[in-house]
């Protein structure tokens, strides 16, 4: 049966860290829609070249080498990635600064702030500095971005105008799905709620949907993971190919596991409420009301 429950706050903004990717990866002019430059000179050594400017924005590519960063303006700046290159974490998961993290940490649609330096061949990045704060939640975000560029809709253009602040929002209401042991496979009843919810979200201006997904505590976190991500893209594909929502009305689906159970692991009617995916109603607080 689908419930409407307040989601824990913070375990709910480390899942919204996904929003903005998604967001950033849809709201590209088709203008823009750019592979990114080869590098395929040899770095020099940062002696020989100049500063460049500060970039920061949203990581919306990446590939051997290089990183494309798409700016709040949606400009796409492409950035070399050299050995030299120095990634940290401001403020870490639990706190805790990081400032020897490999190039493998600068996932696709996360926000970060690029100290460049520049050559005749583009932009090389001197520091980059990611700008979440929970680096094992981004780590878990790693299926949702699109790096396909694809042209993009007029219905997201007109969004685009009017979202300011996109990573700040108010929740209107939250429905979950729940699923069996293992499973990820909808029954008739959680698709009506899920076609409910999608109705409800409809009647409010301005409306997004997040997506995440969860399990209980049995198996290994490896499965869970995986296992919450199925649960997730099953809901947003009923969501969008059954009840009508529009792709660039919902937030990247995120697999949250074990964590933020909603009810106590060590019983089987416990688990059976942590085994479910939670579609969370957002409107930016920027808009809320307009």
């Amino acid at each position: 049966m689908g419930s409407v429950f307040k989601t824990s706050g913070a375990m709910l903004a480390l899942a919204m860290l996904a929003g903005p990717a998604a967001l950033a990866a849809q709201q590209q002019d088709s203008t823009e829609a750019e592979p990114m430059a080869t590098v395929t000179a040899t770095l020099p050594s940062p002696d020989q070249m100049t500063k460049g400017p500060k970039v920061e924005g949203i990581i919306s590519a990446r590939s051997d080498g290089r990183m494309q960063v798409t700016t709040a303006d949606g400009n796409n700046t492409a950035i070399a990635i050299a050995d030299y290159t120095k990634i940290k974490s401001s403020g870490g998961f639990l706190g805790l600064d990081r400032d020897k993290l490999a190039a493998n940490s600068l996932l696709n649609g996360l926000p970060v702030a690029v100290e460049t330096l520049q050559w005749e061949g583009g932009l090389v990045a001197n520091q980059v500095v990611l700008k979440n704060k929970d680096l094992r939640t981004a780590n878990m975000i790693h299926t949702g971005t699109n790096q396909r560029f694809a042209e993009q809709t007029a219905a997201t253009e007109a969004l685009r105008s009017r979202v300011g602040d996109i990573d700040q929002y108010n929740v209107k209401a939250t429905t979950n799905v729940n699923f069996d042991t293992g499973k990820a496979v909808l029954t008739e009843q959680a698709k009506a709620d899920l076609c409910s919810a999608a109705n409800q979200a409809e009647g409010m201006d301005n409306a997004l949907l997040l997506v995440v997904g969860y399990t209980d505590s049995t198996g290994s976190q490896e499965l869970n993971q995986v296992l919450s991500e199925k649960r997730a893209s099953r809901v947003v594909n009923h969501l969008q190919q059954a009840c009508g929502w529009k792709p660039y009305r919902m937030l990247t689906p995120t697999g949250m596991a074990e964590a933020d159970p909603a009810a106590d692991n060590t019983t089987a009617e416990g688990k059976a409420q942590n085994r479910r995916v939670a579609v969370n109603i957002l409107v930016s607080k920027g808009l809320d009301g307009l």
